[in-house]
């Protein structure tokens, strides 16, 4: 595993192993964790507010007899802003602790993911055990609403086998993983219309994920690269879903590239906004009762965007880009990409079909997120 290094000059080789081997431990700590928060499994998590956190969508009765044992009445749901404003708290700006004095999953359900959930009970700030939960089940790619126990409770040894890691921990691990990232594995893969490609695998930047750079052409690294940053939409991108403009979006950029002297795509898997698959169809079934693509993810939760770019820009740096033409019409990634120290000379916007059932996702991602997109010609579309 790679990790970040202090100067040789700052440590001697005998401190130096000890502070490589710390940070691998900790990664593995946080990698762990991770996957037994996808396993429905509590994790404790230490530091000097140790709480044991469960993700509420794994609740159910068993569990919820195992945590009120622990617990008594001393649980609580952590929920974010966004979350807690579609309970009814308009002005609500943090994450903040619902207290349970029972672990009921049907309140617990409501309260964390049903659209019809109002707060009935105070809400007390979040705590740094509480803040370090909610950090894990982000990068974890579940439902941001996570079940608390504090304080001594939250050692492992109440729950037999249960997994601890640091707080401080979660909070290095995004950076850590990004200045982890390397190819692994690179091979020629030829694509309609755009045979002459090659495809980089990278390993790092998000999690435990593999990230792709399609290399198209032979593009000129002593000039200004065509470059577009595409997060993976399955359903878009695999099946031609007609909710977006995804897979529109990476063929005809793929297919432009060709035509034009070669680029890099980077596919990323950051389904979802980085809310991940699961999330992503929440959102939709909330979407298919009214809801627009930001609405549905807020009252899932989620703020506008969970991605991050600075691994992409690694990955370009990687490749030998340091000049960049951005295809991409979210100002975002061009402020990414400028902010990691790449130079973007250029952005061209990247446009799919505009359709009746994409127009009113277009139109928030316009109205809602600034991107670059022209829909006065579609405006007498139902939306």
């Amino acid at each position: 595993m790679s990790v970040t290094m202090q100067s040789s000059s700052s440590l001697d080789p005998a401190a130096g192993r000890e502070q490589i081997q710390e940070q691998v431990r900790e990664q593995i700590d946080v990698e762990r964790a991770l996957a037994e928060i996808r396993a429905g499994r509590p994790v404790a998590l230490r530091g000097a507010d140790p709480v044991l956190a469960l993700s509420a969508e794994a609740l159910d009765g068993d569990r919820a007899a195992a945590l009120t044992a622990l617990a008594g009445t001393g649980a609580r749901l952590v929920l974010t802003a966004p979350r807690l404003r579609r309970l009814g708290l308009p002005e609500r700006s943090e994450a903040g602790a619902v207290a349970l004095p029972a672990i009921d999953p049907a309140r617990i359900e409501a309260l964390a993911l049903r659209l019809d959930g109002r707060i009935d009970a105070p809400v007390a700030p979040a705590s740094a055990g509480d803040a370090a939960a909610l950090a894990l089940m982000a990068l974890a790619q579940v439902l941001p609403a996570v079940l608390v126990v504090p304080g001594e409770a939250a050692s492992p040894g109440p729950l037999a086998g249960t997994l601890s890691v640091g707080a401080e921990a979660i909070a290095r691990y995004p950076g850590r993983q990004a200045a982890s990232l390397r190819p692994v594995s690179r091979a020629p893969v030829p694509l309609a219309g755009a045979p002459d490609s090659e495809f980089v695998v990278f390993r790092g930047g998000e999690g435990l994920r593999d990230q792709v750079a399609v290399v198209i052409g032979r593009p000129d690294l002593s000039e200004p690269v065509a470059v577009r940053l595409h997060s993976a939409c399955l359903t878009g991108d695999l099946f031609g879903s007609l909710k977006c403009d995804c897979g529109d979006q990476l063929r005809g950029t793929a297919g432009w590239m060709a035509q034009h002297g070669g680029g890099i795509v980077l596919y990323l898997d950051q389904e979802g906004r980085g809310n991940g698959l699961a999330n992503k169809i929440r959102a939709y079934g909330l979407q298919a009762r009214g809801l627009d693509t930001y609405e549905a993810d807020e009252a899932l939760g989620f703020g506008l965007d969970q991605r991050r770019f600075d691994f992409a820009a690694a990955m370009l740096k990687a490749l030998g880009v340091s000049r960049v033409r951005l295809l991409s019409n979210n100002p975002e990634k061009a402020a990414s990409l400028e902010a990691a120290g790449l130079s973007v000379v250029e952005t061209q916007r990247a446009l799919g079909r505009i359709t009746p059932e994409n127009i009113r996702y277009l139109t928030a991602k316009r109205d809602r997120a600034g991107h670059a997109l022209d829909l006065d010609a579609f405006a007498c579309l139902d939306v």
